[in-house]
């Protein structure tokens, strides 16, 4: 049997990490098995879902990569397969109307809450042919007796007795189905043989076997996955921090390394922290994740990030960092080519954009000198040797890296001073601050015309600060 797994999200926001692991997990158990991975919209709350939501879910797992084989569908397209089936069971009377207004079921629910009583539906219209009223649902007649058992691939053996079960609503008042039943008519048409999902659907799942057993349709098997714990120890929720998949891009993130860190929240193989795609569809096992809570942490997430930075090739990561490029404005043909500042770059940053904020530089001209930077390395002193090393680099023929280096040396020679005498004021002078790549691999990178104007921009800096200082 070839094997089926979905990603099933409600649109009422966007896709958060713990969606995302999901999805991940259902996706690597389709490719594993070179079966298929079904996206499905549950969008059935009218209310609360919105074409914003669906949007930035699709992206989400466009950017992610984890690109369907089927879908996505939507529920709402849906409600004449559904209402079939609902007439299906009222025909083998496996479902009933029930015409209990909501006051009753709220004096109902009082009295068992004040024995100390689990609420649930007490099955007034369950079999009362004088039953009637102006309006009515329609519950399933869930088994009065025996239990729901169920291997749970990350759980193990999990076992409910019907008695726990009340008679579940199937279709509203306005006659829309609910969430439980639509879930199991799409799951056995859409031929769903293994369902992931987070642990909070395990209540769920046997009311919905005993609604597949009803239809005569196949269970799937089922994995319930654990939640995540926020850096504080705390539930990850969409409240929590910065949990939207696409606020990690929007931070500087590369999506393979939101991948590699999601596959790891709650599945390990070994002591290995590094997997490709084709890695992890290898090696990832349902059985294998753990049932504890995961616990997100942003460090081990850089880590990742910078990792990935540094050994991607250039160009893959040149394409996501032209976004960030885009998103502050700056115009990356206006200096060095992107794989060249990836390469300056990588093992100084630990996001794209932060990696964009300190090569700006490179890229615009600054006006004004980091004031730190600039008190402590734009002094008096610092003249002589701007001074030296612009007539020298002005006469270079060969605008490179080593003949740069050779001219800072020379300098540092020439006035008998330190290399942190010449290199520093000059790092301040042609980058705006203190920071940079090397110095001379930097300077190679800056045009000699737009080096030489910022060095004297510098000495004019240093003019007017002494004239200001005497005066």
């Amino acid at each position: 049997m070839s094997v089926v797994t979905r990603f099933a999200p409600s649109p009422t926001g966007y896709l958060h990490v713990g969606g995302a692991r999901t999805a991940l997990y259902s996706w690597l158990v389709a490719k594993a098995s070179g079966g298929e991975f079904v996206l499905r919209i549950e969008d059935t709350d009218r209310e609360r879902s919105t074409q914003p939501a669906i949007d930035a879910i699709l992206e989400g797992m466009q950017w992610l990569g984890l690109n369907w084989d089927q879908g996505p569908f939507y529920q709402t397209q849906r409600f004449d397969r559904y209402q079939a089936y609902i007439d299906q069971l009222l025909a083998e009377d496996k479902a009933y109307k029930c015409y209990c207004s909501q006051e009753r079921l709220e004096k109902m629910r009082e009295e068992q809450m004040a024995r100390g009583e689990k609420p649930r539906y007490d099955g007034h219209c369950r079999d009362n042919p004088d039953a009637k009223g102006d309006s009515y649902v329609i519950r399933f007649r869930n088994p009065q007796t025996g239990v729901v058992r169920f291997d749970d691939h990350i759980r193990g053996p999990i076992e409910f007795a019907n008695t726990e079960l009340d008679d579940l609503i199937i279709a509203r008042s306005d006659g829309t189905p609910t969430y439980n039943f639509c879930v199991v008519i799409d799951d056995w048409e859409m031929n769903i043989t293994h369902v992931i999902r987070g642990e909070d659907h395990i209540n769920n799942t046997p009311r919905q076997i005993n609604i597949f057993q009803a239809l005569g349709a196949p269970v799937p098997e089922y994995a319930h996955v654990s939640m995540i714990l926020g850096d504080d120890g705390k539930k990850l929720s969409k409240r929590h921090g910065a949990v939207s998949v696409m606020q990690y891009r929007d931070d500087g993130y590369l999506p393979q390394a939101v991948l590699n860190y999601l596959v790891r929240l709650g599945w390990s193989h070994g002591d290995q922290e590094i997997f490709s795609v084709d890695e992890m569809i290898a090696l990832f096992k349902l059985d294998d994740v753990n049932k504890a809570a995961s616990a997100f942490n942003t460090e081990k997430l850089n880590w990742l990030n910078q990792h990935y930075m540094k050994n991607l090739p250039a160009s893959e990561v040149a394409e996501h960092l032209q976004w960030h490029f885009a998103e502050q404005g700056l115009d990356p043909a206006n200096g060095p080519a992107l794989e060249t500042l990836i390469e300056l770059q990588a093992d100084r940053v630990k996001t794209l954009k932060e990696m964009v904020e300190v090569s700006r530089y490179f890229y615009e001209d600054f006006t004004d000198f980091e004031a730190g930077a600039a008190k402590k390395h734009l002094r008096g002193v610092a003249r002589e040797p701007l001074e030296v090393v612009q007539q020298r680099l002005a006469a270079l023929e060969t605008w490179q890296a080593d003949a740069i280096q050779a001219v800072i040396h020379a300098t540092a020679e020439q006035l008998e001073v330190g290399m942190g005498k010449v290199g520093m004021p000059l790092r301040v002078a042609v980058t705006g601050g203190g920071n940079s790549p090397s110095l001379d691999l930097t300077l190679a990178q800056i045009p000699q015309a737009k080096a030489l104007a910022r060095i004297q921009m510098a000495l004019d800096f240093i003019a007017e600060r002494e004239a200001n200082a005497q005066g």
